[in-house]
């Protein structure tokens, strides 16, 4: 383990949705804090600073992460993605996940959407085609105070089984 004096700024690089970037920060510093502030990349939110309300989430190497949680010297050499490289295409197109939850208006406020997103993209990489009991166990980790949750659970199926019925159809041209 890396040891770092405590007024000393550390180097930190990673791949950033794709993109290599560099900043120095304090070895102190939230992952969270460092791609708002450092980075410049806002769409990750902080709400509840502990861990518990999920607004934080992004993914590191693929798995979605609690940046406030995390330090930003913790993901050196890492990737990470934000609900910023969700797009489906450079021009900033939604995904099939961000255009369900506009569809079902699965977000109100918006302040929790970022991190809902993020683990709902992790989630169905790994379970594909979840249950509805299966979906709000993994919604659990996420606080809204505005959408009672229906809504989002509605996007993440309706994406499951378009995604499942895509797969289907490409394997059977195949």
């Amino acid at each position: 383990m890396k040891h770092y004096k405590k007024d000393e700024l550390a180097p930190i690089s990673l791949t950033l949705n794709g993109v290599a970037r560099s900043a120095y920060a304090s070895p102190r510093t939230l992952l969270s804090d460092f791609l708002r502030h450092d980075l410049g990349v806002t769409g990750t939110h902080v709400g509840c600073e502990h861990g518990v309300c999920g607004a934080c989430t992004v993914q590191v190497n693929g798995v979605a992460t609690r940046s406030c949680l995390l330090l930003a010297v913790q993901a050196q050499g890492c990737t990470v993605n934000t609900v910023e490289g969700l797009a489906a295409d450079s021009d900033g197109g939604l995904s099939d996940l961000q255009a369900a939850f506009q569809r079902h208006h699965a977000l109100q406020c918006g302040y929790c959407t970022a991190g809902i997103l993020m683990s709902c993209d992790h989630y169905l990489r790994e379970v594909p085609q979840p249950t509805e009991l299966e979906v709000k166990e993994m919604l659990s980790g996420h606080l809204c105070r505005c959408t009672g949750y229906r809504n989002i659970i509605d996007a993440v199926l309706e994406v499951a089984n378009a995604r499942q019925k895509s797969k289907g159809m490409v394997e059977k041209n195949a």
